[in-house]
């Protein structure tokens, strides 16, 4: 095992690190989609739960299920859950594990670059209720996440490229260095370059840790790690959690971001080329052929707003970022601005 750092969010330490994936597996009620489940076939069926690959399954029934089997199995409050997958099962397994008898003990082992990056980190927990994003949820640190680079030489095109959405979002909040990597070694980074992965997913650890750190509960500085997100979980709503991915629809929204603050004087229009550039040298799709209107509605059910008014993450430059309130007017100028070119397309 590689130590990468131990964490301190709040009353709850976090202990990350590398290691191999004949490492993660003990004594814990195990949680898979049925997408990892193969990957460690000699899993105990009295003490492993197989759910539905993807955001559709992000729901009560599975918790349900998790729970259900942890009764089965009789886990005491001493008893500790394992998430191994992506954003989904680490979400839905923290969750049911901050809900079992009160609160038992959760370990994280991410499968996707996405997870790596973002999810398994910082104590996120929640499901999908009502049609709109993360509705349901609680703030509930994982006491280890456990990452295995080498676990991503399978991952599909789609969920790699997902996860560099987010990769990117967070070289953007915290780490230039990051973004010129990015910037300079995109045949490297594509390619996987194990080198090059292992960096990366510490480097993103490294920048996502800090802030929660200083804000566990999203009361401040945490909120700037939504950048592009109040876009994205509208567009994942209102797309019905199919046709677009996390990391696609994160990757639209921080070109969403670029161009509201550009629009408002914010942001540096030289910077907004920049990110541009890079989310298309990376291939994302930057064009969302959806109703403005029906995104602006599923905006109003975004979890970071208050007093009835939703704020914006947008930022002036790489690393400086800040929240705002913003006209509705001004969001769908330039959503109606994205699907005009959409049609030119």
């Amino acid at each position: 095992m590689n130590d990468i750092r131990t964490f301190h969010f709040g009353p709850y330490t976090t202990r990350t690190f590398f290691c191999s994936p004949e490492e993660v597996l003990e004594d814990a009620l195990l949680v898979f989609d049925d997408n990892t489940a193969h990957l460690f076939p000699n899993r105990s069926q009295r003490q492993s739960v197989i759910l539905p690959p993807g955001e559709k399954a992000k729901n009560w029934a599975s918790v349900e299920q998790i729970l259900e089997k942890a009764v089965e199995a009789e886990y005491g409050r001493d008893g500790c859950f394992a998430g191994i997958g992506g954003g989904v099962i680490c979400d839905m397994t923290a969750f049911a594990a901050s809900v079992y008898m009160r609160g038992c003990s959760v370990i994280l082992v991410p499968t996707t670059l996405l997870a790596m990056v973002d999810a398994s980190l910082g104590g996120k927990t929640g499901i999908d209720f009502a049609g709109y994003k993360n509705m349901v949820g609680s703030f509930y640190p994982a006491s280890e996440v456990r990452y295995c680079p080498e676990l991503l030489k399978t991952l599909p095109e789609r969920e790699y490229l997902s996860g560099l959405g987010e990769v990117i979002k967070t070289a953007m909040l915290g780490d230039r260095e990051l973004f010129d990597i990015l910037k300079e070694n995109r045949e490297s980074v594509l390619a996987r370059d194990p080198q090059i992965l292992t960096d990366i997913i510490k480097r993103c650890i490294m920048v996502k840790g800090r802030v929660v750190e200083e804000d566990l509960r999203e009361t401040g500085v945490r909120a700037t790690l939504n950048l592009g997100h109040t876009f994205a979980h509208a567009l994942e709503s209102v797309s019905g959690f199919s046709s677009w991915s996390h990391g696609e629809a994160v990757a639209w929204g921080l070109l969403m971001a670029m161009e509201t603050g550009v629009e408002l004087g914010i942001t540096d229009n030289y910077y907004a080329i920049e990110v541009r550039k890079m989310l298309e040298e990376y291939n994302f799709r930057l064009y969302a052929e959806f109703n403005p209107d029906e995104l602006i509605t599923a905006m109003s059910q975004d979890k970071k707003k208050k007093g009835g008014i939703v704020n914006f993450i947008l930022q002036e430059r790489i690393e400086k970022t800040l929240i705002r309130a913003v006209d509705r007017n001004i969001i769908l100028k330039v959503l109606n601005r994205n699907l005009e070119s959409a049609g030119d397309k």
